[in-house]
């Protein structure tokens, strides 16, 4: 079955076309992501040159994908803009609540079981205003879209990070917060800052044990987890050409690590094989017609460096395998040096879990190639030393390799097959003894490995990998084997070596599948309710967050001075608070518990300048909002990195926090901030960060002259009585300003929504 043809066309009828204008009008050849961004102006023509890092520019994307954690929120707000169906082909995907403890059967079981209100919930809102409804078990939201609806030159948005994964099939694919999706869903423009460009240029040729997985490990090390934010992420060369289709959606996948505003891949017969062997054969044959458009123009490729904003290159035949970590993706060692590394940090050497899986390595091929190193384990006698656990990227992938006999040589292995989701990737592990808090290590092939992140422990060293070497980790129990070379000892006391994996880029006999778990929308669904339980604990209906009253933010006070690295995950944790999600004033009792406070280095444990006494933040927070009284969240640089999770941003406004000042933000928290009607702010000097006392008030001193590139003032008043004034800069246009105004964007769209028409 292909998914809206008919759209699909319509965006291939007038790609070229559109492409050929923009050229006229930039005046130079055009990178593919330009030609792509270019394709699907909200204005549909283009009429001016954008200025990269700088023009806000309003696009038309073709889709919105949203997972079910997220999807939430996101349609509790739809349901608030007067819409009575989606404007564009829109899905939600149930992946992120289902926890992996036992295996597929009983933990999907357990999950229908726990989460059956929500489930309801998701089914009947998405029946109600057209949006396709996987069902849990179907798979992860990604592997869903790359097999289903992703294709070459369009637009998708998506309420998770990680959309960014259908840059695999050629693909203008970005993680946004729920309030984006409502706003594209009720057929309005979405605003991006038109992003800067990073070419990488690949060449050679990846052999051996070296993965798709290692171009995008080697790649997070030289660009950090915040070097490609404002950026597309461009890759072509020779050894580009060279991967499969999936291999390219691992390393999109990934490119949010690196805080990228997506990846992408230019066309070509990877993409045309998968989309034929994934049943797409039509879309195969339209993109092939206008495939010279479907790639940068051959001036990009002459001399790249005169079109991106920076050039790297990798060299795929002198790439290495590598693992990344712990606690930060962005860490990365070959394999050849992991054991020097490993003993002058001290991390732990042994392997206590291997995990293979999730949205970024879920493929054929993967579970393949995996597979092959675990049957040679099985064939050769060697007893595997750690735990090992395969999460399926989809029933389609998990029908056609059960077919083809790979479940099966993992359970030789001692191999436990969770359900088609998330898991583990998440948070969602129950695994365990992790409450005992010991320092271990776990090797994956996931996408990030933040601290507490996989199973909730501080002192859990996490290392991603690929599948392969996960798998080869895993057998050998040492986080330091290098299988190019080092031997292990089987059953009867030999020493034996491991082959380099093999595996197959499409499954040989194609893909099979009796039920994928979709749900299609009633075509009218004027009829149908949606209901939501005011005594719920799961759910909540929203109300609207109040507009700015004109005036200075004066008498605030301090929430939290956080200390280091605040992702979402430390503003908004995941976990065991996912089934909050769609509460709004529960999962409030989460906010910023994970963060440090730069006072006493603890966490969730902050001054309350009402009664002096130190509390956990929530309780700040609502103590000060009962009084009335603003506050202020203050943070360091590279605020908001992670997960596309609005819920960040929506408790803080929730609790009452007015402006959020840090050095630097990352992407979408900043976007979700102004969305939410948040104040959004960083230091003009970032060393004032350390001017911030504990018990400072702050006074807004010009607020009410708020401009597009305005700088503002805020006037610190120390305890001891002494004042200073600091100045902070936004990113704020006029439309931004807007939202704040009305006190959200959603508000802003209600406010429109509600005018008579003509």
């Amino acid at each position: 079955m292909i998914f809206d043809l008919d759209m699909i066309k319509g965006v291939y009828s007038r790609y070229k076309s559109r492409v050929e204008k923009a050229r006229n009008i930039v005046g130079k050849p055009l990178t593919y992501a330009e030609k792509v961004l270019y394709a699907h102006l909200f204005a549909e023509d283009a009429t001016e040159n954008f200025k990269r890092g700088e023009s806000y520019v309003d696009f038309a994307p073709d889709r919105v994908a949203m997972q079910d954690a997220t999807a939430q929120m996101a349609l509790l707000q739809f349901m608030q803009a007067g819409k009575k169906k989606v404007a564009v082909p829109s899905t939600v995907h149930a992946d992120h609540l289902i926890q992996a403890r036992v295996g597929a059967d009983k933990d999907l079981q357990e999950a229908l079981n726990k989460n059956n209100e929500v489930y309801n919930f998701l089914a009947s809102v998405t029946n109600k205003y057209g949006i396709g409804f996987w069902k849990p078990g179907a798979g992860i939201i990604h592997q869903v879209i790359l097999e289903n609806y992703a294709f070459p030159g369009g637009m998708m948005i998506g309420t998770d990070s990680h959309t960014v994964n259908a840059g695999g099939l050629g693909m203008i694919a970005i993680g946004v917060g729920g309030a984006d999706a409502v706003d594209v869903m009720a057929g309005m423009a979405w605003e991006l800052k038109f992003p800067k460009l990073i070419g990488v240029k690949l060449s050679g040729k990846l052999s051996g044990w070296t993965s798709p997985k290692d171009i995008i490990l080697e790649l997070a090390g030289l660009l950090t987890v915040k070097g490609g934010t404002g950026c597309i992420i461009e890759y072509f060369g020779e050894g580009a050409e060279s991967l499969s289709c999936t291999g390219k959606g691992t390393i999109c996948n990934m490119g949010a690590e690196v805080g990228a505003t997506t990846s992408i891949f230019a066309y070509d017969e990877s993409m045309n094989r998968y989309l034929r062997g994934t049943n797409r054969t039509e879309i195969a044959e339209l993109a092939d017609e206008i495939k010279n458009e479907l790639r940068a123009d051959k001036e990009i490729y002459e001399d790249p460096a005169k079109y991106f904003d920076q050039i790297i290159e990798l060299d795929l035949n002198k790439l290495e395998p590598h693992l990344n970590g712990p606690f930060s993706p962005d860490i990365a060692t070959p394999i050849s040096k992991i054991k020097e590394v490993a003993e002058k940090n001290g991390w732990p050497l042994k392997v206590e879990v291997g995990l293979i899986g999730s949205c970024t390595n879920s493929s054929y091929e993967d579970i393949s190639r995996a597979a092959s190193i675990a049957k040679q384990a099985a064939d050769k006698g060697i007893l595997p030393k750690a735990e090992y656990t395969i999460t399926p990227g989809s029933e389609l992938v998990r029908y056609t390799v059960e077919r083809d006999g790979y479940l099966d040589v993992f359970n030789k292995i001692g191999g436990k097959v969770f359900a088609n989701a998330c898991g583990p990737c998440i948070g969602q592990w129950a695994r365990e003894g992790s409450e005992k808090q010991e320092k271990n290590t776990i090797v994956h092939s996931f996408n990030r490995n933040f601290a507490k992140r996989a199973d909730g422990n501080p002192n859990t060293y996490a290392f991603v990998s690929s599948p392969e070497l996960v798998t080869a980790l895993a057998i050998a129990g040492d986080l330091a084997f290098d299988p190019r070379k080092d031997k292990l000892k089987n059953e009867k006391g030999e020493e034996v070596m491991l082959d380099e994996p093999q595996g197959f880029e499409l499954p040989p006999k194609g893909f099979d599948v009796e039920d994928p778990g979709y749900v299609a929308p009633a075509k009218d669904g004027s009829n149908i309710n949606v209901v939501v339980s005011p005594t719920s604990e799961r759910l909540q209906l929203l109300e609207s967050f109040p507009a700015w009253d004109g005036k200075n933010i004066t008498g605030a006070r301090l929430l939290i001075k956080a200390y280091g690295k605040c992702t979402t995950d430390h503003i908004s944790m995941a976990g065991p608070w996912l089934r909050f999600r769609g509460h709004l004033d529960n999962i409030s009792n989460n906010t910023l518990i994970g963060a440090v406070n730069a006072f006493n280095m603890e966490t969730n444990k902050v001054k309350n300048e009402i009664n002096g006494e130190y509390m956990p933040v929530p309780d700040s927070a609502r103590k000060y909002k009962a009084a009335g009284i603003p506050t202020i969240i203050v943070g360091d640089n590279n605020y908001g990195e992670g997960s596309s999770r609005e819920h960040a941003a929506m408790q803080p406004r929730h609790l009452g926090v007015r402006a959020v000042l840090v050095k630097s933000f990352a992407r979408i928290h900043e976007t979700n901030l102004k969305k939410q009607g948040m104040l959004a702010i960083t230091f003009s000097n970032p060393d004032d960060y350390n001017k911030i006392l504990e018990d400072d008030t702050f006074n807004f001193l010009d607020l009410d002259q708020f401009a597009p590139s305005k700088t503002l003032t805020i006037e610190l008043i120390h305890a001891n009585g002494n004042k200073e004034n600091i100045f902070v800069n936004h990113t704020y246009n006029q439309a931004q300003i807007d939202w704040f105004k009305a006190g959200s964007a959603l508000n802003l769209i209600k406010q429109k929504e509600a005018v008579p028409k003509n």
